[in-house]
């Protein structure tokens, strides 16, 4: 167990780049270097956790540590990984909170938010190329972008995912009419992690009212319980979650600042929970951390007995590319609205952040180095 947490130590210190670097991080320390899973075996927990909610390298990164010691390495894997981000996020939340009059932290809210205006954009294009690949899926994308543009409130973000889902799954009798059964493996998930993810899922929300950290989690949760397609997917559900109780300012602070950091984007959450709860910062960081993450553990154990049965169903795999479309579509109306709408000012900003999506998407440009770039330019064109 203790191995287990040094060797994800060491990668939550320095894995930059997001989910997709994360991966091959995990790949080369453990698949290559230390020879933990074999490449049929990597390959396999991958897919099962894109196929899930939730934050799928750190999913991975438990289902690795899972392999190596059982449930505790898991634990000791997620703990070594999220640990770095979380202790640099929770820090920048509360010098934030601190220092929130000061024109040079304004000056570098505003780089940050730009910053997230090009991230958003190049993660979005490069969903975009991978998810819609069919008039159905771009259909569905546009459909989920104007419906989530005119509507309002979790309620908003949700419907368009379970929408997708069953229309993908009712598609799939017409584009495969004839199913051999007895290809298909019965799904056995773990009945008990299921009942406790759907009895959270609905209990939280009924006992939120009655305390300000249950509320908290109750959010988080929510947010983690229907997050697919990585971290950037987390922007457009927590965003409306969150109103009242954070600023856009903040918000999208939260966001940049994960890009800043190695280990897992959803720690993010992080950054939030400390803004959230300003009399408390560590305490409200710990629990948005956890109830955040939390959903996407526990369906990634429910689910690891039923996978192959998962991906070798044809009616699941037409719901999960719908899916994916509908995700596109959310992306696109954050990327909208509050990105765009609270980032953009004027003519300079534009070019800036066309110049930065340049950078990072031409050049491959660090991510650091381009948030350098941007907040010399604000305080440029402050002077």
């Amino acid at each position: 167990m203790l191995t287990v947490f040094w060797q994800f130590l060491v990668l939550g210190l320095c894995s930059f780049g997001g989910p997709a670097a994360h991966i091959g991080y995990f790949q080369q320390a453990f698949v290559v270097k230390n020879k933990w899973l074999s490449d049929e075996d990597f390959t396999q927990a991958i897919a099962l956790c894109q196929f899930l909610p939730g934050p799928a390298s750190s999913q991975l990164g438990m289902y690795i540590g899972y392999k190596k010691a059982g449930y505790f390495g898991s634990i000791a894997a997620f703990i070594g990984f999220t640990l770095p981000s979380f202790i640099l996020l929770t820090f920048l939340a509360v010098a934030n909170n601190q220092f929130s009059g000061s024109v040079t932290v304004e000056y570098i809210i505003t780089a940050a938010k730009l910053l997230a205006v090009v991230v958003v954009t190049d993660a979005l294009w490069g969903m975009v190329k991978k998810n819609l690949i069919s008039i159905a899926t771009i259909s569905t994308a546009l459909l989920t972008m104007i419906w989530v543009t005119f509507s309002s409130g979790l309620f908003g973000q949700i419907l368009p995912i379970i929408v997708a889902s069953i229309a993908g799954f009712l598609w799939s009798f017409k584009t495969q009419p004839i199913v051999d059964k007895h290809l298909i493996k019965p799904i056995r998930p773990h009945i008990g992690l299921v009942v406790i993810f759907s009895g959270l899922l609905i209990l939280l929300p009924l006992i939120a009212a009655t305390n300000e950290n249950i509320k908290l989690f109750s959010i988080f949760y929510q947010a983690g319980s229907f997050v697919f397609g990585g971290g950037h997917v987390v922007l457009p559900l927590l965003q409306p979650m969150l109103d009242g109780m954070v600023t856009d300012n903040t918000f999208l602070s939260a966001y940049a600042s994960a890009q800043l950091v190695p280990g897992p984007m959803f720690t993010m959450a992080s950054y939030l929970g400390a803004s959230a709860i300003p009399q408390m910062p560590i305490m409200g960081s710990i629990i948005a951390t956890i109830a955040v993450f939390f959903p996407g553990s526990l369906l990634l154990f429910a689910f690891l007995p039923a996978w192959k049965a998962l991906f070798s169903h044809p009616r699941l795999i037409q719901a999960i590319v719908l899916i994916n479309a509908c995700v596109v579509g959310l992306l696109a109306s954050a990327l909208i609205n509050p990105v765009i709408t609270s980032s953009i000012k004027s003519i300079g900003d534009i070019i800036a952040v066309i110049i930065g999506y340049i950078l990072i998407k031409k050049y491959n440009c660090p991510v650091w180095l381009l948030a350098i770039f941007l907040i010399v330019y604000t305080f440029v064109i402050n002077l």
